[in-house]
This record gives C-alpha cells, sequence and structure tokens, in this order.
C-alpha cells in the first residue's frame, strides 16, 4: 500500500517502493534520487543520462503540438523546469523541437547533458539497412549529437512510402542495438509492444530494453503489466496520461467521460487542492513510471509542473484505482488501420 500522504518531490522509485511495501523492484542501475541541479523533477533509476540517475519523472510531449508554436512552447517547458523531451519521427515536428531545445538551452545557459532527451523510429525505416539513415536525420533534426533513450514506435514495419504494415522488429531492433553501441543512442526502447513481443525482444536479443511506452491513465491503469516490467528492470513511460482529452482520438458512443472532468477525479481535486491534471500526472507518478504530458499554451504547461507539488492521500490513489472498474478504455489503437492486432493479451485490445 502507498503511505499516507504521498510527496513527489521524492523520487519516483522511493514511491513506488513504498508503493510496493518491502518489495524492491529490480532496476537496471540503482535507484536514487539524484536530480538535475536545474531542476527539482525527480528522477527514474535507469540508463545513461548526463542528469546522473536517468530521465526525469515528469515530461514534456509533442505529439500534436502544431509546428506553428511548437519551438515555442519547447523553449517555455524548459523555463517552466521540465528537463525530459519527448519527441518522435512521426510527428512531423522535430525540426521546430530542435529549434525549441537550442533556444530553451542557451537562454537559461543549460548543458545539453542537463536535459533528457527521447525519440523514435517510425515503421517505414525499420529495414536494418535504414535505421541508420534514421537516426542520423534525427539528431540532424533536433540539432543535438545524441539521443538519451531511442524507442521503437510499433513493432510493424512498412517500407518507406507503402502501406504493406506486417509485424516486423527483431531485426530493426538488432540494428538499433548498433546505433547504441556507437554512442549516439545512450539507452533503446520499445514502445506499444504486448508481452509476446517483448519476449521475443528480450529472449533473441543481447540488450533488454530500458523502456517501454504505452498508454496508460486512469481509464486504463495496466497495473500488472506496469509490474511485470518493474520487475525485469525496464522502465515504464505513460503517454496519454490525461486519456480522452486528447483531441486526437476520435470519441465514440461507448466513451467514458472526459477523464478532466471525472467526478472521482474533480473530487480528489478539490480535496488536495490541485488540478485534474495535476491528479492525473501524480497519480502516475506515484506508481513508480514518468509521464509526459503535452500542452501548448503557457499556463497549462505550468500547471502540469505544479503537478510535482501536488500531494495525494492514501485514499485519494485508491480512489482513482477505483475508476477503471467503471471505465476501462484503451484510446490509442491501430490495429484496425494496421490490420494487425497489437497489444494482444493486455487490458482492452
Amino acid at each position: 500500500m502507498l503511505l499516507p500522504s504521498v510527496c513527489l518531490f521524492l523520487s519516483v522509485p522511493a514511491i513506488a517502493a513504498a508503493a510496493l511495501g518491502n518489495h524492491q523492484v529490480p532496476l537496471q542501475q540503482p535507484l536514487t534520487e539524484e536530480t538535475s541541479q536545474f531542476s527539482k523533477i525527480p528522477s527514474l533509476g535507469f540508463g545513461t543520462s548526463g542528469l546522473g540517475s536517468g530521465t526525469p519523472a515528469l515530461g514534456f510531449g509533442t505529439w500534436n503540438l502544431d509546428k506553428t508554436n511548437v519551438s515555442e512552447a519547447v523553449s517555455a517547458s524548459l523555463h517552466a523546469g521540465y528537463r525530459h523531451l519527448d519527441c518522435a519521427t512521426a510527428y512531423g515536428n522535430q525540426k521546430e523541437v530542435g529549434k525549441g531545445i537550442a533556444h530553451g538551452l542557451k537562454s537559461l545557459n543549460l548543458k545539453r547533458s542537463d536535459i533528457w532527451v527521447t525519440s523514435k523510429l517510425w515503421n517505414d525505416h525499420h529495414d536494418p539497412s535504414l535505421v541508420e539513415e534514421a537516426i542520423t536525420q534525427t539528431l540532424h533534426d533536433l540539432g543535438i549529437a545524441y539521443l538519451d533513450l531511442w524507442l521503437m514506435h510499433w513493432p510493424v514495419g512498412n517500407a518507406p512510402d507503402t502501406g504493406n504494415t506486417q509485424l516486423d522488429y527483431l531485426p530493426a531492433w538488432h540494428a538499433m542495438e548498433k546505433v547504441h553501441k556507437s554512442g549516439r543512442v545512450r539507452n533503446i526502447g520499445l514502445s506499444n509492444f504486448s508481452p509476446t513481443q517483448l519476449k521475443d525482444i528480450i529472449d533473441h536479443s543481447d540488450t533488454k530494453p530500458s523502456v517501454h511506452q504505452f498508454e496508460v491513465h486512469p481509464y486504463l491503469p495496466q497495473s500488472k503489466w506496469i509490474k511485470y516490467q518493474q520487475e525485469l528492470g525496464i522502465s515504464v513511460t505513460a503517454y496519454s496520461p490525461f486519456a480522452n482529452t486528447n483531441p486526437t482520438y476520435t470519441p465514440s458512443k461507448d466513451d467514458p467521460p472526459f477523464l478532466l472532468t471525472n467526478l472521482d477525479m474533480l473530487a480528489v481535486a478539490a480535496k488536495s487542492g490541485c488540478t485534474t491534471a495535476q491528479v492525473a500526472l501524480a497519480w502516475g507518478m506515484s506508481r513508480g513510471y514518468s509521464v509526459i504530458p503535452k500542452a501548448s499554451h503557457i499556463n497549462h504547461i505550468k500547471e502540469n509542473f505544479g503537478a510535482l507539488e501536488c500531494h495525494l492521500e492514501k485514499e485519494d490513489l485508491e480512489r482513482i484505482d477505483e475508476i477503471s472498474k467503471k471505465h476501462l478504455k484503451r484510446f490509442n489503437n491501430p490495429s484496425k488501420g494496421y490490420g494487425i492486432k497489437l497489444f494482444d493479451g493486455l487490458e482492452d485490445a
């Protein structure tokens, strides 16, 4: 059980340890409460980073940020205190993100090693002969010399400019391992994999994924899946921490209420003196993984960062845990579009 009055100034691993009682989650490197000298964000204990202890638990997502203001939003996020940026080739805005990184670092007198940058290999570059090209382009677009983390975005691949998608991940992973050894990528990981696919990677590779990024929020808690990976020493990053608040997700008649207007979330927010967005993020970090909310307006960027000061009691966390018993919903599932069943064996697949 979680200890009463969880304080998010603690490291996320320390909170996770409290949540699991005496059961310590084995991660690849020792847990630590170190943070960047420029930021109070707690860090997870995996990987090799200039931050010393790994990826900051609260990150800034760039999915669907409009090109017209993404540079300003990224720079503003660094000014607000974020030190973890989540990017991807598929988002189509990495050049603009790179401009925001350059502006933010220069104006704050920060070094590249003071921030954590994640990007992702897209499906059309899974051919091992194209993986080198992909990382070269990503680094060029972002204007940096290395990535802290490079993820395989999906376990499917297709030849460039074709729609012939198929399960395709082992050869691409082995090519990513080579890039990892070159030093241009400090850590490699996965996104949107199923248990069987994850096991396949582990069983047939020299490098175990450092991180797995996938959809997690109170409507899709995936508790067993998260714990399983933590016990394997794989850290988790949650995308879409605000669930169906993301305008990308097409509403359907069976959708639950917008997460940030859910009555249970509103009640916890009122009791804790936080906003519902801060509650959603604090709940996620209390479970021992990083969260990557996106925002394009400075007020929302600052509001989300305030989740680090959102204190939730044991009963608050338990109330949020109960939400999925009434509403269980996965919002990002392109299985139909790909013609391939994804998330096999997981909640609401």
